[in-house]
């Protein structure tokens, strides 16, 4: 691309808005700027330490007297010298540093400084400061194009309106037989494989400008060869390979799937047993490379190598991807052919390894022509773009020419086979799942013309307000009490394992199961909510000595046919480390007296998850709404927890009853108390009922206020206080009156048995 006249701020603000978000700015190489080639004169040992005084030479900056502790400092070296200014080190005035490779961000190498092959005083060849934007790839999953630099220089060409300069040079690749035969056993595997033999081959550090660029975005530089591979896949997004051809068997290369149990060991030094899901590439003898993903061991490239075999390939991408999670091994080549990539980049990523390799390993030669096997790819149809439909769904008019013009900066093809209609021919790199109809395109010129010169407007649609939902409205209702009454909310999955399941007594096989569960413990559906709770009771209890939750949701149950019926239930629950639970117990009792006035608590025989004395069915106007008991001791590690499970399509079909207006009453009312003396286990709702049962019809309340134990009670006997209120609409009261129900009541109660306190 042309030269830049952009602050790398204004451009990664310019690629986030038009192309792909930007996370932020690095600068590497600081220093090279100020670096220089210097030899060190003189090296004297300093005393009592391992750092040594040199005498450099370092061209334009004069002579100087440098501390330097690497183990390779020795006169004569050639090394880099930065000017960073004097400090005492051991007594020794140190002016500037000699620096180490990872000191100057050219690679990760720190073991000792630079050994230079270049003049004094020059500076370090193709290293100069550098601003690397880093894009977040989730932004570019879709374009396959942005994997490489090119494809990021096309957009920014696009941009800015500069012209881009194809860093490819076709011409270079040879004719001629190719010295390497290829066979593809399935081209929907691999669409293209193409091949170069090279001889002559010297195998050597990279130089300083290629170690540095791909250090500079997180490659470890290797040797030349493997660099070249690299640099090429981040300039191309074409990932490539190099095989030591010496270490092949036979001339031909096989593209074809694993065989079952087939053992392939990769350059990471693991060993893989593969399977014909696998793709590889083979010679004679067995898998050399796993097809998108990695190099094997057998054949790397080393020292000795004297002869390459270069490949560039096209895979399928959900192959790749594949192979990739099931072998647990994902790599930057991987993750490149999982996006699709463009089948007509394998050429091109050979002919810029020509240009490279006869700069890196001078006295390479080719051996044959490109060995090329591909399948036959069609191109894409073009695409009409309606300019009155873009307008329209832009938002905004555009002018034709300047939709041409920002389309073509894109390379993509515009012709105008009618008035108002253009023909687009898409260009092959973004023809692999990316644009594919006119919509793209809608997409592809307003991130160009800019999305902020679209003035926002609300579309011009009929809006309707939609239908109620009674249920969805009950159980939001529902959902604000219990949050009132101090209640947290949880959301629990409706998959659980067979253990929770079997831990309160149900059976698995009354469950649904699930035919491809997202986990092995996730396998069935649930009946209840219960088992969830109780997670979150197990969870929360190591780390809180008391809370609340509650969750709504659905129990699915099987049927016989058709589908499972879904039923709505509420699961609250009230912990407490401390205590006995009883006011837990009160407490959710009282929490579900606030959703169904009226309800009370009617002893039942407990199931196995419940304690055993402490059960109870909800009973609302008569009907059967839920449960109310404490789970059993089993079950809870340490502490109460009391749980209250409601049937919400019963609690909701109850609550829509018919409501009647009953008037303030205009004469006051008189309120009196009276304590029953009754044994341990006798329930205060039994109480109540009774005592309201000789109150008559002018009893307005009755109110539990408290239990007493202890003396001068009898052991095993308890006080239970009740507040009363009577009163009538017609008149006040008097005296008398109310005495005469107080005495009633109490004679009533003596006549059952019971001792009243009074």
């Amino acid at each position: 691309m042309e030269d830049l006249d952009c602050a790398p701020g204004a451009l990664e603000k310019l690629i986030t808005m038009k192309t792909a978000e930007c996370e932020g700015i690095e600068v590497v190489g600081a220093l090279l700027d100020r670096a220089c080639a210097a030899r060190v004169e003189v090296v004297e040992p300093i005393p009592n330490g391992h750092n040594l005084k040199a005498l450099v030479d370092a061209g334009r900056y004069g002579r100087k007297t440098v501390v330097c502790g690497a183990p390779n400092c020795r006169a004569g070296v050639v090394t880099a010298y930065v000017p960073i200014g004097k400090k005492v080190i051991q007594s020794v005035e140190s002016d500037g540093m000699l620096a180490s490779a990872a000191e100057l961000d050219i690679s990760r190498d720190h073991s000792g400084i630079l050994e230079l092959d270049t003049q004094v005083g020059a500076p370090l060849a193709g290293c100069v400061p550098d601003s690397i934007i880093e894009i977040d790839n989730k932004s570019i999953t879709h374009r396959p194009d942005l994997w490489g630099h090119l494809g990021m220089a096309r957009e920014v060409a696009a941009i800015l309106t500069h012209r881009l300069k194809d860093p490819i040079r076709l011409d270079l690749l040879p004719e001629g037989p190719p010295a390497v035969k290829i066979r593809i056993e399935d081209l929907n595997l691999c669409a293209r494989y193409s091949a170069l033999v090279f001889e002559n081959v010297t195998v050597k550090p990279s130089p300083l400008w290629l170690q540095y660029r791909l250090t500079a975005i997180g490659l470890n530089p290797i040797n030349n060869i493997v660099d070249m591979t690299n640099y090429i896949m981040a300039e191309l997004a074409q990932p490539m390979h190099a095989f030591d051809a010496d270490l092949l068997h036979g001339d031909t290369i096989f593209i074809r799937p694993a065989k079952a149990g087939e053992r392939f060991r990769a350059l990471n030094g693991e060993e893989y047993t593969l399977d014909p899901a696998n793709l590889v590439i083979a010679d004679a003898a067995g898998a050399i490379a796993l097809g998108g993903v990695i190099g094997g061991l057998d054949s790397a490239i080393g020292e000795k190598t004297t002869r390459v075999v270069l490949e560039s390939a096209n895979f399928q991408a959900s192959s790749v991807r594949k192979t990739s999670a099931a072998l647990k091994l994902r790599t930057d080549a991987s993750m490149r052919f999982e996006k699709a990539q463009d089948p007509a980049n394998t050429v091109r990523g050979l002919a810029r390894a020509i240009e490279l390799l006869q700069e890196l390993s001078p006295g390479i030669r080719l051996v044959g022509g490109a060995a090329d096997q591909k399948r036959d790819i069609p191109a894409p149809p073009p695409i009409e773009l309606p300019l009155e439909w873009l307008a329209r769904k832009l938002g905004r008019a555009i002018e034709p020419a300047e939709v041409r013009a920002l389309l073509e900066r894109l390379q993509f093809g515009v012709s105008e086979p009618r008035r108002g209609v253009f023909s687009v021919t898409v260009p092959s790199w973004r023809a692999t799942k990316d644009i594919a109809i006119k919509d793209d395109l809608v997409e592809e010129v307003g991130r160009m013309v800019g999305y902020d010169s679209i003035t926002p407007q609300a579309p011009l649609v009929p809006a309707a307000v939609p239908p109620q939902n009674p249920e969805r409205q009950f159980q939001h209702d529902v959902r604000n009490l219990f949050v009132d009454q101090g209640f947290t909310e949880v959301y629990n999955y409706s998959f659980l394992s067979e253990d929770s399941i079997r831990a309160f007594g149900f059976d698995p096989a009354d469950h649904v199961r699930v035919t491809n569960p997202i986990a092995s413990d996730q396998a069935l559906l649930r009946t209840s909510l219960l088992p969830g709770i109780w997670k979150n009771i197990t969870e929360n209890l190591k780390h809180r000595d008391a809370f609340r939750v509650f969750e709504i949701g659905l129990e699915i149950h099987k049927r016989g046919n058709g589908l499972p019926h879904e039923a709505p239930h509420l699961v609250a629950a009230i912990y407490e480390r401390h205590g006995d639970g009883a006011a837990g117990l009160f407490e959710i009792k009282r929490a579900a007296e606030c959703l169904m006035s009226g309800a009370r608590a009617c002893p039942a025989e407990a199931r196995p998850f419940e304690h055993p004395a402490r059960a109870a069915d909800v009973l609302w106007k008569g009907e059967k709404a839920g449960r109310l008991f404490e789970l059993h001791p089993s079950l809870v590690e340490a502490g109460r927890a009391a749980i209250l499970d409601l049937d919400l399509h019963a609690v909701q079909r109850l609550a829509a009853g018919e409501k009647k207006y009953t008037p303030i009453r205009r004469y006051p009312s008189s309120a009196f108390d009276l304590s029953v003396i009754a044994g341990m286990r006798e329930q205060a709702g039994y109480l109540e009922a009774a005592i309201a049962s000789f109150a008559g019809p002018l009893l307005e309340s009755i109110q539990f206020l408290r239990q007493y134990t202890g003396p001068p009670l009898e052991e095993g006997r308890k006080s239970v206080s009740f507040r009363l209120t009577v009163g009538s609409p017609e008149r006040t009261l008097s005296s008398e009156e109310v005495g005469e129900i107080r005495g009633r009541i109490i004679e009533g109660m003596r006549e059952r048995g019971y001792e009243l306190r009074v």
